[in-house]
């Protein structure tokens, strides 16, 4: 198995790229997805979110408002600590249970982590490779301005309270840049995979010699 972790700025197009890389044939485990299980109405981390921040985060029907939420974590860094305590324990348990399933399952397979807090919370000391997709802050704005219909000054302090995309750029080993045309995102993308298919073959004989001879 070759575990891949994908990260980037928000907005900057990681979600794109990890369905590129799903469509060529990776298993994606995406933490936003997990994060939005872990929050539905009774679980866990749901009661114990508002039991922390208040009711006020829920919609009528019990559903975590999201948005509401996000602004009061992105305005103040004690809050966000909050929420990571809460979450980000719960979130590495299941990726580490979804990785053992598709190691049972693949034992070749090539596994994305799709973290947008891959760097932030050191998880990319425990990935084979590091994929980092990069975008403009005007591009990064816009998206958040078109997708989420923020304000300009509210996509400015969300882009302003994450970490700085050089200093991400420093534990990457494959950068995607998504400021041009989808089909040079898509390029460069399904370039990235064909080497990452061919380093997860060299692992599997590394580590699996019986394979090595089969194939040969």
């Amino acid at each position: 198995m070759l575990l891949v972790g994908l990260t980037g700025g928000v907005a900057s197009g990681k979600t794109t790229v990890s369905r590129i890389l799903e469509k060529e044939g990776a298993t994606v485990i995406a933490a936003d997805q997990i994060a939005k299980e872990l929050v539905k109405p009774g679980r866990p981390a749901a009661q114990e979110l508002a039991r922390v921040f208040g009711r006020g985060i829920l919609r009528e029907d019990g559903t975590l408002d999201r948005k509401k939420l996000a602004n009061r974590v992105f305005s103040d860094p004690k809050q966000r600590n909050l929420l990571e305590k809460i979450l980000h324990p719960r979130i590495k348990k299941e990726i580490e249970r979804r990785i053992q399933k598709v190691t049972q399952r693949d034992p070749e397979a090539i596994v994305i982590i799709d973290a947008a807090l891959l760097i932030e919370v050191g998880a990319h000391r425990e990935m084979d490779e590091v994929i980092v997709v990069t975008s403009k802050a005007e591009k990064q704005i816009k998206r958040l301005e078109d997708r989420d219909g923020l304000a300009p000054e509210e996509a400015r302090r969300i882009l302003a309270s994450q970490m700085p995309q050089e200093e991400k750029l420093k534990a990457a080993d494959f950068v995607i840049p998504n400021d041009g045309a989808l089909e040079e995102t898509i390029k460069r993308t399904k370039e990235i995979f064909q080497e990452l298919k061919e380093r997860a073959l060299l692992r599997a004989k590394k580590f699996n010699p019986i394979l090595e001879r089969r194939r040969t």
